[in-house]
């Protein structure tokens, strides 16, 4: 074999090897945060997808966790699916456009009734949040986040007699301003880990021309905003699916009258639904006492059957009981360390652990 076609292939066989690490079957493992503390609890913070498909419904047994290429006992680390809830916060804006064109038309009724479907179903697992826009500069509120379910659905029911104070449509400033307000509403949380869902409902394309197509497009690209869900619903049979795909980034749903609101909500509230499952909170009792290790969880989905990992290090350095670690203890995040995207690549190999001495 010539020198430079073995070279060739040692360069290739050294990619391969440096690929994330994945099992058979192609479940995309992403590590969002981790955590360690004494006495000797480990969190990690992950979600789980197969393509573009979220995968939920995943049990503790169905994880495998290694520490240093050794399988760790699933009875010693007592190791546990936590409720995400303990450490993540999810929002949805449902942002709807009260311009003329809907309030002159007779078309507040169906998306009324389409978007209280749509915040009851949506409402049961993450805060709900109303928001209308028209021509104005500023979106307005219909439901805060804090309210309760109950006042969600009183507060929709004043939209069927909504008069717009500008009836021409800031589509393009409507989605501005409610990323930013998003952004705001979530900020107040105490939680760190903070993921949030933007629907926008519109029957056609910009006509205020206050914010440019090219501006919003700025808005949405900014990486403050990478962790966010974006979805997009057009009703009329002029609107094209074109005209909101940079607005629904994640999905755009398109009903050619009223007849077909609540249907494509119906459709969006069933995407927000299956991806809040793909979050996962895995918690356990290192069995390591000092030193870095590495750490590598492993998803295995019985049916029908795909599995993969992905692994990083931390310090043990101190840990051991007493007293007891408790692996239903609440996780303490490091800011510093969050990733906040699910959608990034899975998380890099980490690097070899340190040798014993």
């Amino acid at each position: 074999m010539k020198p430079t076609r073995f070279r060739s292939l040692i360069l290739l066989l050294a990619a391969l090897l440096a690929l994330p690490l994945l099992g058979c079957g192609g479940l995309d493992l992403k590590i969002i945060n981790t955590a360690q503390k004494k006495p000797n609890n480990v969190w990690m913070f992950f979600s789980v997808m197969d393509g573009k498909d979220p995968v939920g419904g995943l049990s503790a047994d169905d994880f495998v966790i290694s520490e240093d290429g050794d399988t760790v006992s699933k009875f010693e680390s007592k190791q546990l699916i936590q409720n995400p809830d303990v450490a993540a916060v999810m929002y949805t804006m449902l942002l709807v456009d009260m311009s003329g064109s809907i309030t002159e038309s007779g078309q507040a009724d169906a998306l009324v009734d389409a978007a209280k479907a749509f915040a009851e179903r949506v409402g049961k697992t993450q805060k709900v949040g109303v928001y209308a826009f028209d021509g104005d500069a500023k979106i307005h509120s219909v439901v805060t986040f804090t309210e309760a379910q109950g006042s969600v659905q009183g507060g929709l029911d004043g939209l069927r007699k909504y008069k717009p104070k500008d009836p021409s449509t800031n589509l393009h400033g409507g989605v501005v301003e409610g990323l930013r307000e998003l952004k705001t509403e979530l900020d107040k949380d105490k939680r760190p880990l903070k993921f949030g869902t933007l629907v926008v409902f519109t029957d056609g394309t910009d006509r205020a021309g206050r914010v440019t197509r090219g501006e919003m497009k700025d808005e949405i690209g900014k990486d403050v905003y990478e962790d966010y869900q974006m979805f997009a619903i057009g009703v009329g049979a002029e609107i094209e699916k074109a005209n909101l795909g940079d607005i629904g980034r994640d999905g755009t749903e398109l009903a050619q009258d009223q007849a077909k609101v609540k249907e494509v909500f119906d459709r969006v509230a069933d995407k927000i639904e299956q991806q809040m499952k793909r979050f996962y909170l895995l918690s356990y009792c290192t069995p390591a006492r000092k030193g870095m290790h590495e750490v590598q969880v492993e998803a295995k989905r019985p049916q029908p059957p795909a599995s993969g990992a992905a692994r990083y290090q931390f310090n043990s350095d101190g840990f051991g009981p007493p007293p007891d670690c408790d692996p239903k203890t609440p996780p303490t995040f490091d800011m510093k360390k969050v990733t906040n995207d699910p959608n990034a690549a899975t998380a890099k190999p980490a690097a070899a652990p340190a040798k014993k001495p």
